[in-house]
């Protein structure tokens, strides 16, 4: 079949030429292309396979100016690059920006890229559908912007302030943290410390938690330390020197920034202790800083792609009207069988998986 629309330079097909084509009206077309209305999924696929044959593409500026829509929807977040980044700016934030912008664009949406939100406005001048607010803290710049437009957003990882209902992808901070402790306690540790961003995000929240449950419960002596996020690497490593002079009994650390981790490594090594024999140390995300770290650091695989493309489903269902769970849309593997059949389990996916490596490794795997 001939496409209306050549090289030659006549003109592009329009839907009133797939609708011809078809023997149906230019409605059924439009619903057919856009998944609208209640056309025949025989029909659906078929008006599809003409609308390929001709070389028809829609005008993407009539369906919004039609539509109100942006076909677009943004990655957010307002954690500095200092620790979302990492070396040549590839780390956290970039891993899930990009299974977001995959899975967005099966979907037809394009995903806008937001740099870290600090500023009262950053948010405003962007023409998006939705957003998806990566850890978003207690008092959120970003998620307080996207509010004050109005537009709706997805949490990755647990919001922790008390009236944010918005809908989530669960990170699963307390199983992480209980992972890479259970790890380090296993491997010898006995005075092991906790470092967090000073920040309220859930992965501090409740690492905080596990950490003050397994001390209560193998009688350690809590060491705890929240070092702000934009020190970075650098503000790190001036810390942990202080700590490791303060603390000479610990032998382990557990920092859940990567940043803050490789920081910690160098500061133990320039104490004069050595990796893992004197000291182990840990981290939360099993990203570039953590691989290339010497020694290479023991982390944990976070399964960001299905998470971010959890919550990028999670939003265009929302945009689409259907109702948001309430409850996270993904769940670690349960341990324990549910005492009752009768309530539905939630989603599956793929619990945190322990990386384990040279900093953390006193024996055989």
């Amino acid at each position: 079949m001939p496409a209306s629309g050549s090289a030659s330079g006549s003109k592009p097909p329009t839907i009133a030429d797939v609708a011809r084509v078809a023997g149906v009206s230019r409605t059924t077309v439009s619903h057919a292309l856009n998944g609208l209305g209640k056309v025949d999924p025989r029909t659906r696929e078929r008006i599809k396979k003409i609308a390929l044959e001709l070389g028809y593409r829609p005008n993407l500026r009539a369906q919004r100016l039609r539509t109100g829509q942006a076909k677009a929807i943004a990655l957010v977040s307002s954690m500095p690059f200092a620790v979302a980044g990492g070396p040549s700016r590839l780390g956290f934030y970039m891993e899930v920006a990009a299974a977001a912008a995959e899975s967005a664009l099966v979907h037809g949406y394009a995903l806008v890229l937001v740099p870290p939100v600090q500023s009262v406005s950053a948010l405003y001048s962007l023409d998006i559908d939705g957003a998806i607010v990566v850890e978003p803290d207690a008092d959120d710049v970003a998620v307080s912007q996207l509010r004050g437009r109005g537009l709706p957003y997805v949490a990755l990882g647990r919001p922790v302030a008390a009236d944010d209902e918005a809908p989530y992808v669960d990170l699963w901070g307390d199983q992480v943290a209980t992972v890479l402790l259970t790890h380090l306690r296993e491997q010898g540790a006995r005075h092991p410390a906790l470092i967090v961003g000073s920040g309220a995000r859930h992965s501090s929240v409740d690492a905080r938690a596990a950490y003050e449950r397994m001390a209560a419960e193998h009688r350690w002596a809590p060491v705890v330390e929240a070092w702000p996020e934009t020190g970075g690497e650098l503000g790190a490593y001036e810390r942990c020197t202080a700590l490791l002079a303060e603390h000479p009994e610990i032998d382990a650390i557990c920092a859940l920034v990567d940043a803050f981790a490789v920081g910690a490594a160098r500061a133990v090594r320039d104490s004069g202790r050595s990796i893992p024999e004197d000291v182990m140390v840990a981290t939360r995300y099993d990203g570039l800083r953590a691989r290339t770290c010497q020694p290479p650091l023991t982390a944990v695989d976070l399964h960001l792609d299905r998470a971010a493309s959890d919550a990028v489903e999670l939003l265009l269902a929302g945009l689409r009207g259907a109702a948001a769970p309430s409850a996270p849309t993904v769940a670690p593997v349960p341990t324990a069988a549910p005492e009752s059949n009768d309530a539905p389990e939630p989603p599956a996916a793929p619990a945190p998986t322990l990386v384990a490596r040279a900093s953390s490794l006193r024996g055989p795997r």
